[in-house]
C-alpha cells in the first residue's frame, strides 16, 4: 500500500486559526502526492490548476477554488504558471456540507477575503480584527455555491493515455478508433477498461470532461455559442440539450442561478 506523505508544515501553529501560503508556479510545475493535518482551500488568483485526489480530477481555474479535507491525498499539476493562494483552517474550525473535495465558486467578495487573509499572513485568534475577518471567510465560504465539475480517470495506462488525449483538447471531436490508433490499443480494450475503471464508456466520460470544460468558461463570461464551439459541439443547440440534460437547467439558466445564489 503506498504511502501518503503528511505535510504538517503549513498547518496552523498553537494560537493560530488560519494559516496561508502565496506561491508562484512555473508551467510545467507539479506538486507531488500529499496531504495536509488541516483543511485546505486552494485558490489561483490566475493560471488553471490541474488537480488530483484518487481517480478524481478538477480543473480549477480562477473563479472556482477546491476545498480539501483534511488528510485528504492529492496532487497537482501546472499547465501554465499559476499563482496559487492557499489558506489552511485549524481542522474542526470550519463545517461545511462537502465531506470530500469539492469545487467553490469564488464571487468577488471571497476573492478578496482570501487575498486579504493571504496578505495577512496567519489569523490569530486572540487578535478581535483577525478574528473578524476568520468569521466573515468562513461565512463565505458556507455560502459559496459547490460547482459539480469533476472528471473520473481510468487507471489502466492505455485508458489512461486516451484520457489524456481528449484532456489536452476537448475541443476535437477525434473518433475513439483514431486516439487508440495512435497508442497501439484496441476499441474494445479501451471500452472495457472505461467500463471498469469509470464506470461508464467512452463516449460518456468524453462528454462529462466537455461539460467540466463549459462550465468552467460559462462562468469566466463566455457567451453560450462561444463555449459550445470550445467544447466540440458544432451546433450550440446540441450543447444546450445536453448542458439541460445534465445539470437540469440550460446554460444561462443555470449561471444566472449560480450568481443569484451568491448575492
Amino acid at each position: 500500500m503506498r504511502h501518503t506523505e503528511i505535510i504538517s508544515g503549513y498547518d496552523p501553529k498553537p494560537g493560530v486559526s488560519v494559516a496561508t501560503l502565496a506561491y508562484e508556479y512555473q508551467a510545467g510545475f507539479q506538486v507531488p502526492e500529499h496531504a495536509h493535518g488541516s483543511d485546505q482551500l486552494i485558490y489561483a488568483i490566475s493560471g488553471i490548476m490541474e488537480v488530483h485526489s484518487g481517480q478524481s480530477m478538477w480543473l480549477i481555474p480562477p473563479h472556482f477554488a477546491l476545498w480539501i479535507p483534511a488528510a485528504t491525498a492529492h496532487r497537482i499539476q501546472m499547465a501554465r504558471p499559476v499563482s496559487m493562494r492557499t489558506l489552511y483552517f485549524r481542522r474542526g474550525l470550519i463545517s461545511l456540507s462537502h465531506s470530500s473535495c469539492s469545487v467553490l465558486n469564488v464571487m468577488p467578495l471571497l476573492r478578496e477575503l482570501i487575498v486579504e487573509t493571504v496578505r495577512i499572513g496567519q489569523l490569530r485568534t486572540r487578535n478581535i480584527h483577525e478574528l473578524a475577518l476568520r468569521d466573515l471567510v468562513i461565512v463565505q465560504l458556507k455560502k459559496a455555491s459547490s460547482i459539480p465539475t469533476f472528471v473520473t480517470m481510468p487507471t489502466e495506462p492505455r485508458a489512461l493515455s486516451v484520457a489524456r488525449a481528449v484532456l489536452a483538447d476537448p475541443s476535437r471531436s477525434r473518433p475513439l478508433a483514431g486516439l487508440c490508433a495512435n497508442i497501439g490499443v484496441s476499441v474494445r480494450t479501451v471500452q472495457r477498461m472505461f467500463r471498469k475503471n469509470v464506470g461508464i464508456d467512452f463516449e460518456s466520460w468524453r462528454r462529462q470532461v466537455r461539460l467540466t470544460k463549459a462550465v468552467e468558461l460559462l462562468v469566466a463570461g463566455g457567451s453560450v455559442k462561444e463555449v459550445a464551439f470550445a467544447v466540440g459541439y458544432r451546433q450550440s443547440s446540441a450543447f444546450v440539450e445536453t448542458f439541460r440534460r445534465t445539470f437540469g437547467a440550460t446554460p444561462k439558466a443555470w449561471t444566472s442561478a449560480l450568481e443569484e445564489g451568491n448575492r
